[in-house]
């Protein structure tokens, strides 16, 4: 049997933090998650066009970084073998990913729901992308469906 490593509802409490290791946004990860999405808009894509712009160079795209922030996420372990569902996110955009950024995720336990469900609870998180500067590029909620360490035994 799998052993779970992740954390169960009833052991998130308010105020809980956990952080990922960094990783660095590279060109490939853009071309890649262009060839992916079909987003080729040429503010990640082409370079002329993106000296143009208030960044000065390409960006990489929004959806790509939080798609790396939930590997990220994963990356801490706490999710591991206990996550039910992802029920929501909410994303705000606080500033661009450039080509070569190195980032990580933050997230704090901001709420706890107990659901009708013994064996499941619902835990929201304030998510925080931060750059190697320490600038939140991203932030927003996260909630998760997340098991119970009852297991619906009482």
């Amino acid at each position: 049997m799998h052993q779970t490593r992740g954390l169960t509802f009833d052991q998130f409490q308010l105020g809980d933090c956990f952080a990922s290791q960094s990783r660095t946004v590279t060109e490939t990860d853009v071309v890649a998650f262009a060839g992916l999405s079909g987003d080729f808009n040429p503010l990640h894509t082409d370079a002329e066009f993106g000296r143009q712009t208030p960044f000065g160079e390409r960006i990489a795209h929004g959806m790509l970084v939080q798609a790396m922030a939930t590997g990220m996420a994963n990356w801490t372990g706490v999710f591991e073998g206990t996550t039910l569902a992802l029920l929501e996110q909410i994303i705000r955009y606080k500033g661009p990913v450039h080509f070569g950024d190195t980032i990580h995720l933050e997230l704090e336990v901001s709420e706890k729901k107990p659901t009708s469900k013994p064996d499941r609870g619902v835990v929201c998180f304030s998510a925080r992308v931060l750059n190697q500067k320490n600038e939140v590029v991203q932030d927003g909620e996260w909630t998760l469906l997340m098991r119970s360490g009852n297991n619906g035994k009482g």
